[in-house]
């Protein structure tokens, strides 16, 4: 028979997968022991095994967690909202989940591809999710684009490097706001992406 679990489990399980992402960010996936994990969060790696049997289970559950708040936080956007009030929408809800993850996201990007195969594409179907999301609003803010099997990935992907990548530079105490940041964000994707049309509907009819 199982031992049921105490009432606060996921409480220390959440606390141990933070500090994993923090020694992960850090040290980087194949430098981090689970003798450090288990110093860092302050039990012995008894206690620590009881929860996680392995590295490899602790990054799939960081990364695992990490892009179910961002999945959840996209889908919270009133879909019925005009296309360009979604997307900004969406701009914003991404970048306000990413508060107080860059820990998790460097190792996203970073470490996923440290996993087994079949665990590394279950995180790529969640990332293909996230972006699905956000190619659907550009698609319909942006028609001609969504015309253009040629276009609309490399706009969707260019948003999300706009996005990605922030964690690089933005300080919340910085110049600009992470709400100034999501407007700026927006415009530029979409009346950069406005100026493509023009040449790809030319091109188009050239070769007709």
């Amino acid at each position: 028979m199982a031992r049921p679990r105490s009432a606060d489990h996921d409480i220390k399980r959440r606390a141990i997968l933070a500090q994993s992402a923090g020694l992960f960010a850090k040290n980087g996936f194949d430098r981090t022991s689970m003798a450090e994990v288990a110093a860092a969060c302050g039990v012995s790696k008894a206690l620590l095994y009881h929860y996680y049997v392995g590295k490899e289970t602790l990054l799939f559950d960081i990364l695992r967690e990490h892009l179910q708040a961002l999945i959840d936080a996209v889908n919270a956007v009133d879909r019925s909202l005009e296309p360009r009030v979604r997307l900004r929408g969406l701009v914003g809800a991404l970048l306000e989940a990413y508060r107080d993850a860059d820990h998790e996201h460097k190792i996203q990007i970073n470490e996923m591809s440290k996993l087994p195969e079949d665990r590394h594409e279950a995180l790529v179907g969640m990332e293909r999710e996230l972006v699905a999301v956000f190619a659907e609003a550009i698609a319909d803010a942006l028609p001609a684009i969504a015309r253009s099997k040629e276009l609309l990935k490399p706009v969707t992907m260019s948003l999300f490097g706009m996005l990605n990548w922030h964690y690089m530079w933005f300080r919340e105490q910085g110049v600009m706001s992470r709400e100034a940041y999501a407007d700026l964000a927006t415009t530029v994707l979409l009346e950069g992406a406005q100026a493509l049309t023009v040449p790809a509907q030319t091109k188009t009819k050239r070769r007709a």
